[in-house]
């Protein structure tokens, strides 16, 4: 089954296996001409079962068992993102919420709790605040700023809307006592930057992902927030990040 879609300004041409990977893209469903193609294989398919079960063992946890057709769907976002290097797009671990038009990416370890502080933002600042992406979204780096993307892949709740918005700020969530948020420096942020970008084997788009996410890092505003998930958590990192 082939369609085209348009994913961060780009358009792809998908040629899956199966279906339920158009039927996840179809928000974004464009007759418009193709920027690139991808093919997916019964190797895809393999070789994202196989990474599966290679971190849930790493992480001590029971072994998951995912359906073809939803491991396809990874395998193609993860050509979608190999591609898109070479338009100076990165895909980023993370969940992006724009206020007023203006975008702030919450990135953390998994289970800090980036979906439930962008939903503490979504209470405390209401309609002026927006979904982008609650789990990967594409971030474009270019000597104007950093634009961050709405795509299909936005979580297992699909939060996230078909829009695009500048972004502002990098926050790096912990967990704390009381709610606090300090600016910090591109070395601070960097290992947890590096850890949440996608990482390409290809060691030329790698160079190129290390120099986007240097540009990234001095392109927009990085910060530590210390919160405990109290609506007032939000306002501590909305008002820090003004």
């Amino acid at each position: 089954m082939v369609n085209r879609y348009k994913i961060a300004d780009k358009v792809a041409e998908i040629n899956s296996i199966y279906k339920e990977v158009h039927d996840y893209c179809a928000d974004y469903l464009t007759d418009e001409p193709a920027d690139y193609s991808i093919t997916t294989t019964r190797s895809d398919i393999d070789f994202e079962r196989e990474k599966s079960e290679r971190e849930d063992k790493i992480e001590g946890l029971p072994v998951r068992h995912f359906t073809d057709s939803y491991l396809e769907e990874l395998a193609v976002y993860r050509k979608i993102a190999e591609e898109l290097i070479n338009y100076d797009t990165i895909l980023f671990h993370g969940s992006v919420i724009a206020v007023d038009g203006v975008g702030y990416l919450f990135t953390a370890k998994s289970g800090t709790g980036k979906s439930t502080h962008t939903r503490l933002w979504r209470e405390y600042l209401g309609d002026r605040a927006v979904m982008v992406n609650d789990d990967k979204p594409l971030l474009h780096i270019s000597d104007k700023g950093v634009t961050a993307f709405g795509t299909p892949y936005n979580g297992k709740h699909r939060l996230g809307e078909n829009i695009s918005v500048p972004l502002k700020a990098i926050c790096i969530l912990t967990r704390a006592a009381d709610n606090h948020i300090i600016p910090v420096t591109t070395g601070q942020a960097y290992t947890i930057l590096m850890q949440q970008v996608h990482r390409p084997d290809d060691a030329v788009k790698m160079m190129k992902t290390l120099n986007l996410v240097d540009k990234l890092a001095d392109s927009v505003g990085l910060y530590n927030l210390g919160c405990n998930m109290d609506i007032s958590a939000a306002k501590t990192a909305y008002e820090g990040m003004q």
